[in-house]
């Protein structure tokens, strides 16, 4: 991901903390936002501190039969001494290396489950390879029954 050095955060961010970036044909959502709810921005009353401030990123990809597979990545920015969070440009490219990190481990996870779930089409039901249970559907004229 290229970091644009003429942005505080390294990317554009809009006015609600969104950004949207598009790179190799992927797509990945961008937010930054601290724990205000929509309040002006001030220190804790009991500590003194201001809110840390989140980095997320989400990658998704659509694939065959409404598959949508996703990869998440958040960083945490604390503020240094009594002031606010000072906007890091990096944050945001850490951000979206866990994304991609998330969601090679959950296509890896996804293939695994695909190749141990195999479907006995000879005698009209499934079987599962990971725990080897099977279910059969027989249609009668009084209704199905499973066995």
């Amino acid at each position: 991901m290229d970091i644009d050095t003429t942005q505080p955060w390294g990317v554009a961010i809009d006015y609600f903390g969104r950004a949207t970036i598009t790179e190799n044909g992927h797509t990945v959502q961008i937010r930054v936002y601290d724990q205000t709810l929509g309040e002006p921005l001030a220190p804790d009353p009991l500590t003194g501190k201001y809110p840390p401030v989140s980095v997320t990123a989400e990658l998704s990809e659509h694939g065959d039969g409404d598959c949508l597979l996703r990869g998440y990545g958040e960083v945490m920015l604390s503020p240094s001494g009594t002031g606010p969070v000072v906007p890091d440009q990096t944050s945001v490219q850490t951000a979206v290396s866990a994304a991609v990190t998330d969601f090679q481990a959950r296509t890896a996870a996804y293939a695994a489950l695909c190749a141990a779930w195999t479907t006995d089409t000879s005698s009209g039901g499934s079987t599962s390879g990971a725990t080897g249970s099977t279910t059969t559907s027989t249609t009668t004229s009084g209704g199905t029954a499973t066995a």
